[in-house]
């Protein structure tokens, strides 16, 4: 599935995650941003606003400050998955405004060339989000002043309309499309390939009524473990040639998962921008960042909840050694030109719907993102 489509699914996951506000805004048929042709109801808009508020109050719950049972976490700065920090309630308004203003431009373009998104792939989104609608989502938004259909229209056409655009633009045949000599260099320069293994440093024992606990190796057992796997970055990091280096690393892998009898999927790969690697632990990823390639590092990991210590053996390979593969499949050059030209894009929207021009409802300044929060319950407190 194409990277921009991804939002709608990603978002019913996280919304239904969090489907639990209460009522407090009265129905309106007003509408929120308006082109002299076309308009989107409040509810589009509120739809928009609510995605953003859960979206943001996820990258506020990783801050050290953060308080699940206090709205004051919409003051607190947040920092997006583009590196963008802003107070989180003004993230959330600014999201939600430039959202509805996308959603405006794409329209407007797909009227201007004749086009439209697959129909077949807007039924089945619409019928997506008359599911979760009913199961979870009106008891959410429709209070709020959200009716079905203006949900509907937020999460099915969106992403699809969207994404139709970005195809007509960059993708082959597009009007500025990106040629596969760009994708390539753009691969080479900027994506890694890389591998972790991940070994406990601990035992973890059920007791009889099936709670788990994880006790500590010995300091001898956890020496032996992490002596091992750093002497592994030792020996490929003295290892001149970036392509051998990567051989050795493959090698003393498949001897170490031999050995210690670990489950085929122990190692785990990747292919990724370098600031977007998707290790299980911050400092992994952060390792990653500065490996050249070629090169080996060892991290040891302790869990927050109970100190218990993991081991992590890290590889970045050459890239080449991924090249071939990666670009091979449509999907990950459609994913690679979105890394390339995803600000270009977002710049080019603001820029059409600023030309063809737009009206911002009254309404729309009514609606704050305090109004989403409701204090949740002792059980579901996130601390």
């Amino acid at each position: 599935m194409k990277p921009t489509v991804k939002i709608a699914s990603l978002l019913l996951a996280v919304l239904m995650l969090f489907s639990v506000f209460a009522s407090g805004c009265t129905l309106n048929k007003e509408w929120s941003y308006k082109t002299d042709d076309n308009e989107l109801a409040i509810g589009v808009y509120l739809s928009a606003m609510y995605s953003a508020y859960i979206t943001a109050q996820q990258y506020a719950s990783k801050l050290d400050d953060y308080d699940a049972s206090s709205e004051k976490w919409l003051d607190l700065e947040i920092t997006d998955d583009d590196g963008n920090t802003a107070v989180a309630r003004d993230w959330i308004l600014d999201t939600a405004k430039r959202e509805c203003l996308e959603f405006l431009a794409v329209e407007a373009k797909l009227k201007e060339l004749g086009a439209s998104a697959d129909e077949a792939q807007i039924k089945q989104y619409e019928t997506q989000a008359e599911s979760y609608w009913y199961q979870s989502l009106k008891k959410v938004l429709s209070p709020k002043g959200v009716s079905m259909e203006s949900f509907k229209r937020f999460y099915a056409n969106y992403g699809l309309e969207k994404e139709k655009v970005f195809d007509l633009t960059y993708m082959t045949g597009g009007s500025q499309e990106v040629k596969k000599d760009e994708i390539t260099k753009f691969f080479e320069e900027n994506y890694i390939y890389y591998s972790y293994l991940p070994v406990a440093l601990y035992d973890s024992t059920k007791d009889e009524a099936g709670a788990t606990s994880n006790v500590p190796f010995t300091a001898d057992k956890a020496k032996n473990i992490t002596d091992t796997l750093d002497g592994y970055a030792k020996n490929v990091n003295d290892t001149a040639d970036a392509t051998d280096a990567d051989e050795l690393s493959e090698k003393l892998l498949k001897e170490y998962a031999t050995a210690n009898k670990l489950a085929e999927d122990a190692v785990q790969s990747g292919t990724a921008l370098k600031d977007k690697t998707n290790a299980p632990a911050d400092e992994v990823n952060e390792a990653l960042k500065k490996l050249g390639e070629g090169k080996a590092t060892t991290v040891k990991v302790t869990s927050s909840s109970d100190k218990s210590e993991t081991y992590y053996y890290v590889v970045r390979h050459t890239t080449k050694a991924a090249k071939d593969n990666y670009l091979a499949d449509d999907t990950h050059n459609e994913e690679i030109v979105h890394a390339m030209k995803d600000e270009e894009f977002k710049k080019y929207l603001a820029d059409y719907i600023d030309e063809i021009g737009y009206k911002k409802s009254e309404y729309v300044d009514k609606y704050k993102p305090s109004m989403f929060f409701e204090k949740p319950s002792a059980s579901n407190v996130t601390a």
